[in-house]
This record gives C-alpha cells, structure tokens and sequence, in this order.
C-alpha cells in the first residue's frame, strides 16, 4: 500500500508524506523522517529525554510561550505497561528521536492518577465507553519542529489505529497556544473545557468516523 497525504507545518509550509506498507507493518514517510511504532526500550528512554526536556518547569517563561511545553511526566515502567497494550509513535531521522505521540488506550487509565480529571469529564460527556483511545502525550523535539512532524505523528496516528478506534481523544492546557492551533489544525475539535489543580484544559476529539 503507497499513499502520499500532504503534511502542513505549523509555520505553515507543507511537504509529502508517503505511506508504506504491506501487512501490520506501516511506516509513514516525510523526506528523511519515519513515523512508526515503538520497538525498543531505547526508543522508550528517548521518548522520556524528550521529554524531560520540555516539561513546563523546565521551561522558560519565554519558551513556554513560543515553543509549548508538556505536563504529565512518565516513568519508563508506565511507559512499558501502556506499549504493552498499544505501541506509541515515534518520528524517527536515522537513529534520533525527531517526536513522539503517545497511544493511551483507555484500560491505562488507572496507570496515570494525574489523569483521572480527564476521564472524569469525558465519563460526563457519556462518550467513555464509545470505541475511543487518549493520545496520551505529544512531543516534537526543537531542531525538528516547523517541518510537519506534528501533523506526520498523528497521520501514523490514523493509519496504525483507525481500524480499532473511531476517534481520539486528548486534552492540552489552555495557555499552550501553540498545540491548541496545531491540534486544531490537524482536525481536532474542542468538546469540553475544565479546569483542575495544575491548569485550564480543552478536551479535544478528532473524528475519523
């Protein structure tokens, strides 16, 4: 199976990304960048670098604003349990971690507490027990951002689980403007707003169905 899907950047260039793939193999091509599953435990640390480097209190306030930033910290045996279920997604340029997209089925939901707001409200909304899943976290490290790894990473979203789930779902703090635009650019929609202990969120769905 080929397929080319046009991939636009946040600074709003656009380039071809191309699917490969023959069987439950699937690798999602922007120029020298692939976007597949996870396969290692090396790839499980890297992911957790990355991280770590833009965690929010490891942040400027400058950076916070003009670069986004992540929340939630992850160990690397939470990590392995949510692989375990469903492989996350990783945008890969030779051996460097250009991104990741965290996969988050809903049966992980007990292995993040800080997370439980979230579900809270999306039981609320009656939609908990609809064929969705949480992307748990997404992350494009900064010599690779503006090139359309964000938009790549979900595109792999789409081709690796789109056959299982109807829609995803994620949520991102209100004051990170950044992903808010990028997200809505992909197609996400907002479908609540609430606010807990650590931040404002907008709970976002992307509808493939």
């Amino acid at each position: 199976m080929d397929e080319t899907l046009n991939c636009e950047a946040v600074d709003g260039s656009s380039a071809n990304a191309q699917h490969l793939g023959s069987g439950d193999t699937i690798v999602v091509i922007l120029g020298n960048i692939e976007a597949r599953e996870v396969q290692s435990d090396d790839e499980l640390e890297q992911i957790l670098e990355l991280q770590g480097a833009n965690l929010a209190r490891n942040l400027s306030a400058q950076d916070i604003g003009s670069q986004g930033f992540v929340t939630v910290e992850h160990s690397l045996e939470v990590l392995r349990r949510m692989h375990a279920m469903r492989p996350s997604i990783v945008a890969k340029e030779g051996d460097e971690l250009a991104g990741y997209a965290l996969v988050m089925p809903v049966e992980c939901r007990s292995f993040l507490p800080i997370l439980e707001p979230m579900f809270e409200r999306l039981d609320s909304l009656g939609i908990g027990r609809q064929r969705f899943y949480v992307m748990g976290q997404i992350c494009v490290a900064m010599r690779w951002r503006s090139r359309g790894v964000f938009d790549l990473l979900y595109s792999a979203h789409r081709r690796y689980l789109a056959g299982a789930y109807d829609f995803v779902v994620t949520e991102v703090a209100m004051r990170n403007t950044r992903s808010m635009r990028a997200h809505e650019r992909v197609g996400f929609e907002i479908i609540d707003r609430y606010q807990d202990a650590t931040d404002e969120w907008a709970l976002l769905r992307w509808a493939w169905k």
